[in-house]
């Protein structure tokens, strides 16, 4: 098994939960334990649940049930940038780039899932 750090879904959500650091500096200060908080954590929740997944010793259950964490949080992510920008702390533009990029992970996510229970079904 490779490296959860070779996973293109693990890069492209490392970055993602970056971009989501960044957009959420611009939310006003009284959201700080509110929508900013959420956001943050959604958004590290999906590369630390690939991380974490991968690191088991158990594995394809454990690393399935890891990876679907994973994109449960990829879905709360676009509920978080949804209200962003209903209260009009992102742009339009903002809200498209991290709607399709949550998009992307998701499809990413599920696909990895189907490869990992395919390859537990005829491996184990």
């Amino acid at each position: 098994m490779q490296s959860y750090r070779e996973l293109q879904v693990y890069q492209k959500s490392y970055a993602q939960a970056k971009e989501m650091y960044r957009l959420a500096k611009k939310f006003p200060e009284d959201e700080r334990y509110g929508l900013t908080s959420q956001l943050r954590r959604a958004a590290t929740s999906v590369p630390l649940n690939i991380a974490e997944g991968y690191g088991k010793v158990e594995g394809g259950k454990e690393l399935v049930r890891f990876l679907s964490m994973a994109r449960g949080s990829s879905v709360e992510i676009e509920v978080l940038v949804e209200f962003a920008k209903d209260f009009g702390y992102i742009s339009e533009s903002e809200y498209a780039k991290a709607m399709s990029e949550q998009e992307s992970i998701g499809k990413m996510l599920t696909k990895l899932i189907q490869s990992v229970l395919e390859h537990r079904t005829t491996n184990y």
